[in-house]
């Protein structure tokens, strides 16, 4: 397992090499990537109003070559994902790796413990099952994540 960390901006013209120095020194055959992100509820585009939702709510994008069952629902069309997670998932499929990514919406700026929480679902995925020894323990390992990623919440495994 590798965990990527990204804490600070990448501009959209150096996501490419950005993406060349994680992936490059890696072996593409047998790898399967999970990108976790969250983003603010307000971006959700629905027929209903974000005011009716239960944030915070977790949607699933995947490339082809990734088989497994998605722990969420799929994020609908009009729909999109941007920045560094949409290039890493791009970047996945071009080059036909196992990929999901799971969209968090939230209503609140910072990463807090029950946005961390909507995650928790993704622990009895078949990938990540093994990072939680103990699922009561998964609340813990999950906090771990916060006091890094507090610049652009996302975490790529």
């Amino acid at each position: 397992v590798l965990l990527c960390q990204c804490s600070c901006y990448v501009a959209e013209d150096q996501q490419f090499q950005w993406l060349e120095k994680v992936f490059g020194s890696m072996q593409k055959k047998g790898l399967q990537v999970t990108i976790l992100s969250t983003c603010p509820v307000a971006d959700y585009k629905t027929q209903e109003s974000t005011l009716t939702l239960v944030s915070p709510f977790l949607k699933a994008l995947k490339t082809k070559e990734f088989q497994e069952q998605v722990c969420c629902p799929l994020l609908e069309q009009p729909n999109i994902v941007r920045d560094l997670p949409a290039a890493v998932l791009s970047y996945c499929q071009v080059w036909q790796i196992p990929a999901v990514l799971y969209q968090c919406y939230t209503d609140v700026i910072k990463l807090d413990t029950v946005t961390i929480e909507a995650f928790k679902p993704l622990l009895s995925s078949k990938v990540l099952k093994s990072l939680a020894k103990d699922a009561s323990e998964s609340t813990k390992i999950l906090k771990k994540f916060l006091t890094t990623s507090e610049t652009h919440n996302n975490i790529y495994i």
